[in-house]
C-alpha cells in the first residue's frame, strides 16, 4: 500500500490504535476552565507547540527507517527530553502501543518494525517507542511521504481535539469542522517547520507550560474520559 490512500489512513481517526482515548490536551484545559469559544485558540497554540514538535519527530522517525541499521534511539531521546511531563510522555507510550500492534500486523519483518526495539529508552526509567516514532515507522511500511507524514500528524491532533470536543463542550458539530478549516495556515506551517528539521538535535522545543501542567493536574482526577 503505498501513496495518497496510505496517507489517509494515517489521519483516519478510525484507525484502531486507541486513538479515541485522547483529547490532544482537551479534557485537562476544560477542566482548568477553558470554554467553547476557546477551542480555536488552544488548536493554534498546538500547531506551533505540540504538533510541530511530534510532526518533526515521526518524519525523521520515517528517515531514520530508510537507513541501515534503523535506529530510532536518538529520535525517541530527543522528543522524550522535549516532553517533560510524566503523564504526556505515558499517554504518548500507550499511544504507541497500539500503533505498533498494528504495524507488526501489516509487515513483522520490515526492517523499519524491527528497528523499533531501539527506541526502547533503558535509561533513566524504561520508555517505550513514543508515538512520533512508532507512526514514523508505519509511514515507512506504508510507503507515505515526509510532507504527508506530516500533514497527517498535525491534521491527528487538530482533529482529536476537534472530537473531543462534541463529547466535552457539545455543541454545533459543524463548529469542529470550521476550526479545523480556519487552522489550516498554523497546520501548514507547522508541516513546513517539520521538514525543515535536519536531525534530531534541531528537534523543536516549543514549550507549552500549561499545556504540561494541565496534563499534571489531570492525572490526579478521579473521573477522566481521556488520557489526556
Amino acid at each position: 500500500m503505498a501513496g495518497t490512500l496510505a496517507a489517509l489512513l494515517l489521519a483516519d481517526g478510525r484507525l484502531p490504535v486507541g486513538a479515541h482515548t485522547f483529547s490532544a490536551g482537551l479534557e485537562p484545559a476544560v477542566a482548568a476552565g477553558l470554554t467553547r469559544d476557546r477551542i480555536p485558540a488552544l488548536l493554534r497554540a498546538r500547531t506551533r507547540t505540540v504538533a510541530v514538535t511530534e510532526a518533526a519527530a515521526a518524519v525523521l522517525a520515517l528517515r531514520a527507517a530508510g537507513r541501515h541499521p534503523v535506529d530510532y534511539a536518538p529520535v525517541q531521546r530527543a522528543l522524550a527530553a522535549r516532553t517533560p511531563t510524566a503523564p504526556l510522555r505515558e499517554a504518548s507510550v500507550s499511544l504507541g502501543r497500539g500503533v505498533h500492534r498494528l504495524v507488526r500486523r501489516l509487515a513483522p519483518d520490515h526492517p523499519a518494525v524491527a528497528g523499533l526495539a531501539t527506541a526502547a529508552l533503558p535509561e533513566p526509567r524504561p520508555l517505550r517507542p513514543l508515538r512520533p516514532v512508532v507512526v514514523g515507522a508505519l509511514a515507512a511500511v506504508l510507503g507515505v511521504g515526509e510532507a504527508d507524514l506530516a500533514r497527517a500528524v498535525v491534521y491527528d491532533d487538530l482533529q482529536a481535539v476537534a472530537s473531543a470536543a462534541l463529547k466535552l463542550l457539545p455543541g454545533d458539530p459543524f463548529d469542529s469542522v470550521a476550526w479545523v478549516l480556519d487552522a489550516q495556515p498554523d497546520a501548514e506551517a507547522a508541516v513546513a517547520a517539520a521538514l525543515a528539521v535536519t536531525g534530531p538535535a534541531d528537534l523543536p522545543a516549543r514549550a507549552a507550560p500549561l499545556t504540561e501542567q494541565w496534563a499534571l493536574d489531570h492525572r490526579r482526577h478521579e473521573w477522566r474520559l481521556f488520557l489526556a
